[in-house]
């Protein structure tokens, strides 16, 4: 077992690693950081996401850089924003004791003109994505021609985004005296062609096997008719209450979609796509890597350079296109000597799809029956006994409270009392999940007691109830959507149980339903002072929903029923008359060759006998 502090780096870099609680290095660590110091010939690694590659080529090149030096040195291409930043800030945590060492972060979505400061005041290493990386090499700013080390870390990824023109303007700029070093997850044509034409003689090291899919994480899939897909969804979430991953959706619109329905039936969730502004991707993603999210609905492009730890599972509600994105996909669980599991929602038609990935990441794939309603509930079940089991019973004030409480219960016995408490909590997910379908590819539809179209709307967290509506100060002209007055509401009430109905968010304000049980929990928590992005929250109670709420302004996204049922009764008397126009100066035209064919009535012309022989 080697450590640290037997890879020759110095007693400075040791000492901010062992801050870190960095002690025994990962495989890549091990093989990389000795390669680079000892030898100055180019390298291609392959490894997987989360097997610590920055800390492999970061730890050596602060040791080998010249501080002090305003010279840039070294520049390091990734291709995502998030993995810019993450990738400078552990840099710079692994450089704290070194004097005089400069970090320098460019990406897009950012100012240019303060990217731009940045590189006049110097520094040894620069961070960048391609796009603005070859912005700034445009504009004389950023100068690469005299560096001593150049890293493409996921250089798959970057070639998949598109950035194959970039890479090769920014690398035709470079010294043929630079030390180039590929990190790549896989080893397709486009990075043998860099690594001929950009790098001499490389050495390559492959941590495990090419395009293999990472050690700890299990396989598993579920077959289903492809109208199930979604309902299967929401069984996988209700089966581990304690997921934490990401569903991966094929297109910006399913993504949505699907993001905006696992809201509406109360999953905590939210969507991460291309169509979000650069402000509203952070919220999100700050979100979820502070678990106040626990599934993430988003593209292969969206979460590219995500960086977040502990992730339970992934999910593919579509297999990728491409069969390599799976490698990326399934490697964002089970990172950091953690277990994890990747899981494909298919159909009938995908088996192949399966057996070619098994073939590639060299790993079997488990089928998995859909669970049934039964099976969902029994998990649930024990897993709220399990919170109940370990729940902090310290509390002084239940303690004084506590003798009203058992005189209260005291004709209950301990069977009666269990059956109450269950019961109380649990009986959403019985009525939901009772008489639940067989959603297995061997089901026959025909025979299914309930389709799962006709699932009440809501999932388990909808069955009949009362509902409280409430107003909020808040609209689309404020960011707001279902998925962050979803979260907004779990936030401040601090009680993620908490069941929201429908929501109408309105341009300058919002409604939206809530289990009357939790209706105090809603108008307390808003009591205090509440901001969001800068703007004082106000919640109240509201009327129950009336034609005057649903037409005042037009709804956005999540519920657009009643915009198009206005504009169906402004437009369709108009509609009409065209249509009539258009018939009456139709038989008009033919009226006027063939008029005695024809009698005008009601202003249009009506056909009498059978149309002249021509």
């Amino acid at each position: 077992m080697m450590l640290f502090d037997q890879l020759d780096l110095n007693e400075s870099i040791l000492k901010a690693v062992t801050e870190l609680g960095f002690q025994e290095p990962t495989p890549v660590q091990e093989k990389v950081i000795p390669r680079i110091l000892s030898h100055s010939g180019d390298l291609i690694a392959l490894a997987q996401t989360g097997t610590g590659k920055t800390a492999a080529f970061g730890l050596p090149l602060i040791q080998m850089i010249e501080a002090g030096s305003k010279s840039i040195q070294s520049l390091i291409l990734c291709p995502t924003r998030e993995l810019c930043i993450q990738i400078s800030s552990d840099l710079k945590k692994y450089s704290k004791y070194i004097e005089d060492f400069r970090i320098v972060p460019v990406y897009g979505g950012a100012s240019i003109d303060t990217q731009i400061r940045s590189l006049k005041k110097g520094g040894q290493i620069v961070v960048g994505t391609p796009g603005r990386v070859l912005d700034l090499i445009g504009r004389q700013i950023l100068k690469v021609n005299e560096i001593r080390w150049l890293v493409l870390d996921e250089a798959d990824e970057m070639l998949n985004m598109g950035f194959k023109e970039e890479l090769d303007k920014i690398l035709e700029g470079t010294p043929e005296t630079k030390q180039t070093l590929l990190f790549s997850a896989t080893m397709p044509n486009e990075i043998r062609r860099i690594s001929n034409e950009y790098m001499h003689q490389p050495e390559e090291i492959a941590l495990g096997v090419k395009n293999a899919g990472a050690e700890n994480v299990k396989h598993e899939y579920y077959m289903t008719p492809a109208r199930y897909r979604y309902e299967v969804l929401k069984r996988i979430a209700d089966m581990n209450p304690d997921i934490y991953g990401i569903v991966f959706c094929r297109t910006r619109q399913e993504t949505k979609d699907v993001a905006n329905k696992f809201m509406n039936d109360g999953y905590n969730a939210d969507a991460l796509h291309g169509d979000l502004s650069q402000a509203q991707r952070d919220y999100v993603m700050n979100r979820f890597r502070n678990r106040n999210l626990q599934m993430l609905v988003a593209t292969d492009v969206a979460a590219r350079g995500l960086d977040v730890n502990d992730l339970t599972h992934v999910i593919n509600y579509n297999l990728p296109d491409d069969l390599d994105a799976y490698i990326h996909r399934s490697g964002r669980t089970g990172r950091a000597g953690k277990s994890g599991i990747s899981i494909s929602i298919v159909h009938t038609r995908e088996t192949a799809r399966i057996r070619s990935l098994e073939k590639m990441i060299k790993k079997p794939f488990e089928r998995k029956p859909v669970p049934g309603g039964k099976e969902i509930c029994k998990k649930q079940l024990f897993h709220l006994i399990d919170k109940v089991e370990n729940v902090d019973v310290s509390s002084e004030q239940i303690e004084v409270l506590l003798p009203e409480i058992s005189k209260k219960l005291e004709w209950l016995s301990k069977e009666d009392l269990i059956k109450h408490f269950v019961s109380y909590e649990f009986n959403r997910f019985l009525s939901y999940y009772k008489d639940a379908p067989d959603l297995n590819v061997e089901s026959s539809p025909s025979r299914e007691k309930k389709s799962p179209g006709n699932e009440k709307k809501g999932g388990a967290r909808r069955s009949s109830k009362e509902y409280s509506r409430f107003h909020i100060n808040l609209g689309s002209k404020n960011n707001l959507n279902a998925t962050r007055l979803i979260g907004l509401l779990k936030e401040e009430t601090r009680n993620r149980s908490v069941d929201v109905g429908k929501i109408d968010i309105m341009k300058g304000f919002s409604f939206f339903e809530v289990d009357k049980q939790f209706e105090s929990d809603v108008l307390r928590a808003f009591s205090r002072e509440v901001s969001f992005q800068g703007r004082r929250v106000t919640v109240d109670l509201s009327k129950p929903e009336s034609a005057v709420d649903r037409y005042s302004e037009t709804p956005y996204q999540e519920n657009r029923k009643g915009e198009k049922g206005k504009r169906k009764g402004e437009n369709e008397l108009g509609f009409r008359e065209k249509a009539k126009r258009k018939k009456a100066d139709k038989g008009k035209a033919y009226g006027d060759h063939k008029s005695r064919d024809y009698k005008k009535k009601g202003g249009g012309y009506k056909k009498k006998g059978n149309r002249p022989k021509k």
